[in-house]
């Protein structure tokens, strides 16, 4: 069967709505809006090669202005609510922004195929380079499974970054 274009809807139970906050070791992450827009466009300016190498995927191209990203981020704010997708901007304990995380339904970030089908969301994410150089790149990949095993239904997500760390503790 051929699976492209199509896309996998996020399911969540009745009565489990996305958390609003996460937190795991020194990482707290916050439905991502527009009090992040500020640190977001600061992030993301920084971050255009970085993100392209880690992350991968067609965004970002160039330098995001304001007005651009305030747009983005209250579709992000929309997803949220409407429970197709669940992003999150990502700070750390001292309230130094870090990057974002994403949790999509499969089919939209990569393209669905035979293999890819069985897994219930594509999470991904992105830092700024100091917070790179500082490891949480890895500690982000490390919170996400955390928050994915723990704080949501998901049973078999999929880590679509290009740029997965080794670390594999349980």
């Amino acid at each position: 069967m051929d699976y492209s274009g199509l896309v996998k809807s996020l399911q969540l139970p009745p009565g489990h709505p996305a958390p609003t906050q996460l937190a795991y070791d020194d990482i707290h992450a916050r439905v991502l809006g527009r009090m992040d827009l500020h640190d977001d466009v600061r992030g993301v300016n920084a971050s255009i090669e970085l993100i392209q190498r880690t992350r991968g995927g067609g965004w970002p191209v160039e330098p995001v202005t304001e007005e651009f990203n305030y747009v983005d981020l209250v579709w992000h704010e929309c997803e949220f609510r409407e429970g197709y997708s669940f992003s999150y901007a990502l700070y750390d304990s001292e309230g130094g922004y870090l990057g974002c995380c994403y949790l999509y339904p499969m089919g939209r970030r990569t393209p669905l195929t035979e293999q890819l089908i069985e897994h219930d969301v594509d999470a991904s994410w992105w830092v700024t380079p100091q917070a790179y150089e500082r490891g949480y790149y890895t500690k982000v990949y490390l919170a996400l499974r955390h928050w994915l095993r723990d704080c949501f239904p998901f049973t078999n997500p999929y880590y679509s970054n290009l740029e997965i760390p080794g670390a594999d503790p349980a």
